[in-house]
């Protein structure tokens, strides 16, 4: 019986080591983003400039953060336009103005950068109507006064992230991540 000559057969190695390292790269790529914990949008993109709205998806195993301290920016006041399946916290203090506790709090001083969003079993609300989803609106200042809104959707599977941090727009020369393109 004589062997083939490893010779002849060279060409097959980097061919296979290839597709080796190509396998092990989708595979960790795909590992990294089921399990990635941070998203991230710039200001102008948050606040719909780009002719989007942004969507933040709540779960039930977890609650979703919305962070404002990559931008240097405050959280002034929050609405939420469907409150049966979310809520809201924070972490500093806000100005509340309804509730239990409403009128207390500095509202000119309220110091939040981060609102903790938490999915609850539907509550049953007189008077709204049964939606598959609700908007986030959000005051903040910082550079200025700015006004950002987010649809909130409702995850039923494993939390895909934790955290969407808001980034301060970039300076730079080249196209702003909010510049619409036509259509």
């Amino acid at each position: 019986m004589k062997l083939a000559n490893p010779l002849k057969n060279l060409y097959f190695l980097p061919l296979v080591s290839t597709s080796f390292a190509a396998a092990v790269l989708l595979l960790a790529g795909r590992a990294v983003a089921e399990n990635s914990v941070l998203r991230s949008i710039f200001s102008c993109q948050a606040q719909g400039l780009s002719g989007v709205v942004p969507t933040v998806t709540v779960w039930y195993q977890q609650g979703t953060n919305l962070s404002f301290i990559p931008a240097g920016e405050k959280i002034k006041k929050v609405w939420l336009n469907d409150p049966s399946q979310v809520t809201v916290d924070f972490d500093g203090p806000m100005c509340m103005q309804f509730g239990e506790q409403a009128s207390t709090g500095d509202c000119q001083n309220s110091s939040a950068n981060v609102i903790q969003l938490r999915r609850i079993k539907k509550l049953a609300i007189p008077g709204l109507p049964n939606a598959s989803n609700t908007l986030l609106t959000v005051i903040t200042e910082g550079q200025g006064t700015k006004l950002y809104t987010f649809r909130i959707l409702y995850g039923d599977s494993n939390p895909e992230y934790h955290t969407l941090a808001v980034y301060p727009d970039t300076n730079s020369k080249s196209a702003s991540p909010c510049v619409r393109v036509s259509q």
